[in-house]
């Protein structure tokens, strides 16, 4: 379970989390909406650490990730898929795949790189494997991102903006995948604009406003007229997303 507890996250005297509660369980994925600057990418930063707190906790699995031990602890059981994809250029598909496995989990090379081959396979990119970054387009890099962040073998996936740089085709292509690995039952956090995608697979939908936390909702209720709807803030955030 991700657990965060009143996180607050403040940069100079700009308050960007504003004490933010939510709970993710096993097996559920949670989407994240709101409009830019309300906060959502800063969250997904603060559950892997990549941004300190300024108050409150956030624990994964129990594992407190304002300690050293907890957070390295939180990062074998959580990974990151990043909207820039971050490939090393001067890796290959494969290598990029395998390195953390090897250099962090301590997997053997040939065990690594058989994982990665299966992965790349899921994704459709095996023809690929040995190419580097600057061959692939854009929707073939996030792939490979995906697989990077699987290879992990994490018990959550942690999204954050993933499609924002791609174009329609190869947004397609990203949520595809993200489909599937949501039926499977991949345990995800999703920070998006894609609404009507979000819509499809999220269990829940979380709103920011602001750096605060103003809905946790079911889907089917927080697209209702009875539940999300009812918030003017959300009804207009959707009617202009919707729209664009």
């Amino acid at each position: 379970m991700i657990e965060i507890n009143n996180v607050e996250k403040r940069f100079g005297s700009a308050e960007v989390l504003k004490r933010i509660n939510l709970k993710v369980e096993p097996g559920e994925v949670v989407t994240i909406l709101g409009s830019s600057g309300s906060g959502k990418s800063t969250l997904i930063r603060c559950i892997n650490g990549l941004e300190a707190l300024s108050g409150g906790a956030i624990r994964v699995d129990g594992h407190d990730v304002s300690t050293s031990a907890g957070l390295a602890a939180a990062r074998r059981r959580s990974a990151t898929v990043f909207q820039l994809f971050n490939l090393y250029p001067h890796m290959t598909v494969l290598r990029n795949v395998t390195l953390a496995p090897i250099q962090v989990l301590g997997q053997p090379r040939a065990e690594a790189e058989a994982q990665a081959r299966a992965l790349i396979d899921l994704v459709g990119l095996t023809e690929h494997a040995d190419a580097y970054p600057q061959r692939l387009s854009g929707g073939q890099r996030q792939r490979v991102g995906i697989c990077r962040a699987l290879a992990m073998q994490p018990r959550y996936l942690l999204l954050d903006e993933v499609t924002s740089a791609l174009d329609p085709e190869m947004t397609g292509e990203v949520l595809a995948i993200l489909a599937r690995l949501a039926a499977e039952g991949t345990t995800m956090v999703f920070v998006t604009h894609e609404i009507e995608f979000a819509r499809r697979i999220s269990d829940r939908i979380v709103f920011l406003e602001a750096g605060e936390l103003i809905v946790d909702m079911p889907t089917e209720a927080f697209f209702s007229e009875e539940g999300g709807l009812a918030v003017p803030r959300i009804r207009k955030f959707l009617s202009k997303m919707t729209k664009d």
